[in-house]
């Protein structure tokens, strides 16, 4: 049971339909390693009933040869997925009891391919972290821990760390995932799992609790560029319930992985280059431009000029875009109800007693931002700067095909750690955020453990609708780098 969980998706795959293992001996073995390691804290929400029943569903429908994509493969569905039937919290109280009558088009289209549903993951409230301490439902722990130091717990990234931890420790061969400034791309990192961010509007947005409207995308996580392609590939697709979504066909994303790169030309940002940036994050970097040279690409010096001003303009655009989209939760048509003497006092004893101290902070800041008097000088301009950032992007692209940079400033740190300083904790994203602000795809791959043996990452950003190129790009990164380190929990 226990070596069924350690294939991968696309492995589980084709022993399915060789028949050689049932769906629903592949599930029990995920819902055994579930249970096992309750102390992730990996998910919030756990259906194994739906999920015994839908493998019989998916073994009836594979000895008859009728199976789909994923018919069979036990998933988990970030708690920001709206399930329909099954509840849908967010991560956060003000959603505790919410069961949503409807479903995501994303999570539709895992189970139209046949995708079994093992449960829901934990994430921080809203999306709105790096670290997944500020879920309503307590942290998650990150299943690997440092060499030689068991005693400290380490978070697993955020704010897609349930998803991410869930992936890591073998409890699910994959996990969908939402990306705002970086939560599918940093924890992916932290963890030792490939995650993608695709291009804006290549997921539907549908039926995904919304953080800012603008910059969350859904994306895959799983333990291998190919598994991660898989799943993209059933994730994507025009929706006309999303306006944001691209009428763009959907091309098989895992089909051309082993294509050679000769030719490939790899941009590498000097703004990247931080002060102060660890010396292993640096050598995995050159590292990595080592291994794209070796499989054929060429390498090219870029520069993205408005790189520095980019978290400053995430954190105006997102909690700005966060305080309009919550401004749904007052306790009157769903969720968490506080009574109170008058309206205005149950929208604020229900908002207080509702929203974590992230939430209610990022709130705070985006209505501050929009606010009269500081419109122009905080959004308006955050908007400019937005726009700078994405005609960087589009002038580098015109004379590379793909661009390498770290996944994150460090590898994952311990509960407790940072939590103090808000402004440390968002530096986590400083790496990731400007693929989010320019609508660009981008993935994170496992590229070797620094000293204390924790894994680290590689970020490729690609081109609009590029994945095909970027995920090649990866798998090759994937292929030089060779990662088998398994973390200490759930190996």
């Amino acid at each position: 049971m226990t070596m069924l969980t350690h294939l991968t998706l696309a492995g589980m795959r084709a022993q399915l339909r060789a028949r050689t293992i049932a769906a629903r001996e592949l599930t029990m073995a995920h819902l055994a390693a579930m249970q096992k390691h309750r102390a992730l804290n990996a998910f919030i929400t756990e259906t194994p009933e739906a999920a015994l029943a839908e493998a019989d569903a998916a073994d009836a429908k594979l000895a008859k040869g009728n199976g789909g994509a994923l018919t069979g493969i036990p998933l988990a569905i970030k708690d920001l997925f709206c399930t329909d039937g099954v509840r849908t919290t967010a991560g956060s109280k003000i959603l505790e009891n919410f069961v949503p009558p409807y479903e995501s088009t994303v999570s539709a289209n895992l189970k139209r391919d046949g995708a079994i549903f093992v449960g829901k993951t934990n994430l921080d409230e809203f999306a709105m972290g790096s670290s997944n301490m500020t879920s309503a439902y307590g942290p998650v722990r990150n299943p690997w821990t440092r060499r030689g130091d068991n005693a400290a717990v380490l978070v697993p990234g955020g704010s897609s760390g349930g998803s991410a931890a869930a992936v890591a420790a073998r409890l699910v061969p994959g996990a969908t995932a939402t990306d705002t400034g970086g939560s599918i791309r940093q924890p992916a990192a932290f963890t030792g799992i490939v995650g993608i961010k695709p291009t804006y509007g290549r997921c539907s947005r549908w039926g995904i609790v919304a953080f800012a409207s603008s910059l969350d995308q859904a994306g895959p996580m799983a333990r291998t560029v190919e598994d991660a392609a898989i799943l993209l590939t059933s994730m994507s697709g025009h929706d006309p319930k999303d306006s944001t979504s691209a009428p763009l066909p959907v091309p098989d994303f895992a089909a051309d992985l082993e294509k050679p790169l000769a030719g490939l030309r790899v941009g590498v940002p000097k703004e990247y280059q931080l002060e102060g940036t660890p010396p292993e994050i640096t050598a995995s970097w050159e590292q990595g431009v080592a291994w794209l040279k070796d499989a054929g690409c060429s390498i090219h010096s870029i520069s993205l000029p408005h790189t520095k001003y980019a978290l400053p303009t995430y954190y105006i655009v997102a909690p700005a875009e966060a305080s309009s989209n919550l401004a749904r939760y007052d306790g009157v048509r769903f969720g968490l109800r506080v009574p109170g003497e008058d309206l205005d006092d149950l929208y604020a004893n229900t908002r207080a007693e509702g929203f974590g101290a992230e939430v209610r902070r990022r709130i705070l800041i985006g209505t501050y931002v929009l606010s009269a008097g500081y419109y122009d000088a905080y959004y308006l301009k955050a908007q400019k700067v937005r726009a700078r950032i994405l005609a960087d992007f589009t002038e580098a692209f015109r004379s590379v095909d793909v661009v390498l940079t770290p996944a994150t400033p460090g590898a994952a740190f311990a509960q407790g750690e940072k939590m103090d300083d808000p402004v440390t904790m968002y530096l986590n994203d400083v790496f990731t955020v400007t693929a989010n602000l320019a609508g660009l795809p981008g993935v994170s791959v496992p590229a070797g453990l620094d000293s204390q043996g924790l894994p680290l990452g590689l970020q490729l950003i690609g081109k609009p609708f590029d994945e095909v190129t970027m995920l090649r790009a990866a798998r090759a990164l994937e292929r030089a780098a060779d990662f088998r380190a398994l973390p200490a929990l759930g190996a």
